[in-house]
């Protein structure tokens, strides 16, 4: 089973599968595989639909390093993994049946995130780098461009140079989620910050080298990783009193401002690259504010009537 699951995933890449999805497959598989040898199951034939219900209650019961169960999206994803290697197996004719054909998944809670940063919280989050330095002018920039563009840590992660358009005021976003491209406005106080990075830090830290990266690494030899840019993110929002979230609280600061602001959600949609509108419409209940304008100059009940501002005027009649 160890050796055929290799071969699955180099199909995934051939099939044009993202990085970070076949990685997510391959640590799923290994759990999966691990748990079985556990049990002396080593041939994927041995591997019965009461096997993979055990599996399930397993992974339903399992606790994370802080005592906490593993969410039920991430159950539903190792499942899919398991489901799916297996049904690449019967296409290949090493099974004869998917058993987990039938097997139930998790169905993940729909649950809110975090409360969107402020603009003044942003204002706090973007004034914590120390711009007399290198380091704190690349992070400058980098907070302005998370804050300005909504993009995700791995687009940014992912960022050359080359895919800034000073002249146009934008950035290509080379294969997003799902691997699409896309093209997002970049706001002009981002700008200037990324530009003063370019002229006054990037050439210092990289040296001699020859860089491609946007935002480079500390020591300037090659871009900076998704997950150094999350503990980056997470330290400058703890230093400003936020303590919680990462890159995804300017994401969702982003869409949330723009959308009381009266953007449209096809908009949203389309910076934050959503294939579905269904995805960005989370926003619509995190964005309150609206709502609030609203209700509170529709509803019969949205006043007190008995403050100074409902009272009447004049005595009423008898």
């Amino acid at each position: 089973m160890a050796c055929s699951y290799r071969e699955y995933l180099a199909g995934l890449e051939a099939r044009g599968f993202a990085p970070p999805t076949i990685n997510n497959r391959r640590l799923s598989l290994i759990g999966f595989i691990r748990w079985c040898e556990g049990l002396g199951i080593r041939q994927p034939g041995d591997v019965t639909a009461s096997v993979l219900e055990g599996y399930r209650s397993w992974l339903a019961l399992r606790r994370r390093r802080d005592g906490q169960p593993l969410a039920a999206i991430t159950q539903r994803e190792r499942l899919v993994a398991v489901r799916d290697y297996l049904g690449w197996l019967c296409r290949r004719g090493v099974l004869a049946g998917n058993p987990a054909a039938d097997l139930e998944l998790p169905r993940p809670s729909h649950t809110l995130p975090l409360s969107p940063l402020s603009d003044p919280q942003v204002a706090r989050v973007l004034a914590q780098p120390d711009t007399a330095t290198p380091l704190g002018l690349r992070d400058r920039a980098i907070l302005e461009t998370l804050y300005s563009t909504g993009i995700r840590r791995s687009e940014l992660a992912g960022l050359s140079a080359a895919d800034l358009d000073p002249a146009r005021r934008t950035l290509f976003v080379r294969r997003g989620k799902g691997r699409r491209d896309r093209v997002v406005p970049l706001g002009e106080r981002a700008l200037r910050w990324i530009g003063r990075y370019l002229d006054k830090a990037r050439p210092a830290m990289a040296g001699e080298r020859t860089e491609t990266a946007l935002f480079l690494s500390a020591q300037g030899d090659g871009g900076i990783s998704p997950g150094y840019l999350s503990r980056l993110v997470t330290g400058y929002l703890r230093r400003a009193g936020i303590a919680k979230g990462g890159c995804h609280r300017f994401r969702h600061a982003c869409a949330t401002l723009m959308l009381e602001n009266g953007a449209d959600i096809r908009f949203i949609q389309q910076l934050l690259g959503h294939a579905s509108l269904a995805t960005t419409q989370i926003y619509t209940h995190v964005s309150i504010g609206q709502l609030q304008r609203v209700h509170g100059l529709t509803h019969p009940a949205s006043r007190d009537p008995d403050s100074p501002a409902c009272l009447p005027t004049t005595a009423p009649i008898p």
